[in-house]
């Protein structure tokens, strides 16, 4: 007879040994998605006996985390603002640290009811958070070049039950008219640069852009001018050494009031510029 907590022991071990992080909590997690249980319903659950098809299948769910497939692809499901996205292959991952792009953009001081541009949507997180937050006070609209990806998209806003536009389009080449906020967490990785083993499952057009991550920014940042309002606020997500070449190509574009956050880390990582 193997039991929960046995499971828990075996399985952690085989995850440390595979280079896994946090291997104790992603059993957990596993173990909880195969009896459909909460996580922590498991502590109460210990002595709990495993049946045999509950074994196959959480073993063969630890042997893909075991190959580095990202948990969140496993699970199929992400936790991003307190809410909970369908994830999987089509799109990047969230990062925790765009939880904080969206906690800047919230803040911002443009008046209501917002018209919100998503550009390089990805599944949606961002524009769909933003919709959820503001309700009625915003009007969103979801862009990416990736039809699959919008697919997603469409998917996390039905789960949500938000009413946002999907719009396929190549950066701005199918954006029609303009917004007070275009928000935008684009590929901003460069091809030279190599990456965790979980990240390899990312799909490359939401990864890389160019020799130094920057090509789709430089064509992004002159673009996006054209599509805001006087007085619209360009809010964008960059790699942890970019900030000075970004600031510079904004300034140049002749973007007022720039500003680079900070994120946790305090790594200089949410651009926010205005036009005037």
């Amino acid at each position: 007879m193997t039991t929960v907590l046995d499971t828990l022991k075996k399985g952690t071990a085989y995850l440390e040994k595979k280079g896994v992080d946090s291997p104790r909590l992603t059993m957990e997690l596993l173990t909880a998605h195969v009896l459909k249980l909460q996580r922590m319903e498991l502590y109460l659950e210990f002595d709990r006996p495993l049946l045999e098809p509950e074994l196959d299948k959480l073993r063969a769910l630890i042997k893909k985390r075991g190959e580095r497939v990202p948990l969140q692809h496993i699970l199929g499901t992400v936790e991003f603002y307190g809410r909970e996205f369908i994830c999987d292959e089509r799109a990047l991952i969230p990062r925790p640290e765009t939880e904080e792009l969206i906690a800047y953009a919230l803040k911002l001081a443009l008046p209501r009811p917002l018209e919100i541009l998503d550009l390089c949507s990805g599944s949606g997180i961002i524009g769909l958070t933003l919709k959820a937050e503001l309700g009625e006070d915003a009007q969103v609209t979801l862009a990416d070049i990736s039809p699959a990806t919008l697919s997603l998209a469409r998917e996390n806003a039905q789960k949500l039950e938000l009413e946002v536009e999907l719009l396929h389009s190549d950066a701005f080449d199918g954006v029609e008219g303009v917004y007070d906020l275009i928000i935008c967490n684009p590929p901003y990785v460069s091809t030279d640069m190599g990456l965790e083993a979980e990240l390899c499952y990312d799909p490359d057009l939401a990864l890389f852009s160019g020799e130094d991550g920057l090509d789709l920014l430089r064509s992004i940042i002159p673009e996006a001018k054209s599509f805001l309002k006087y007085g619209g606020a360009l809010a964008l997500e960059i790699g942890y050494d970019q900030s000075t070449k970004v600031q510079t190509l904004l300034e140049q574009e002749g973007y007022k009031n720039i500003q680079v956050l900070e994120d946790m880390e305090k790594i200089l990582r949410f651009p926010i510029a205005w036009k005037s």
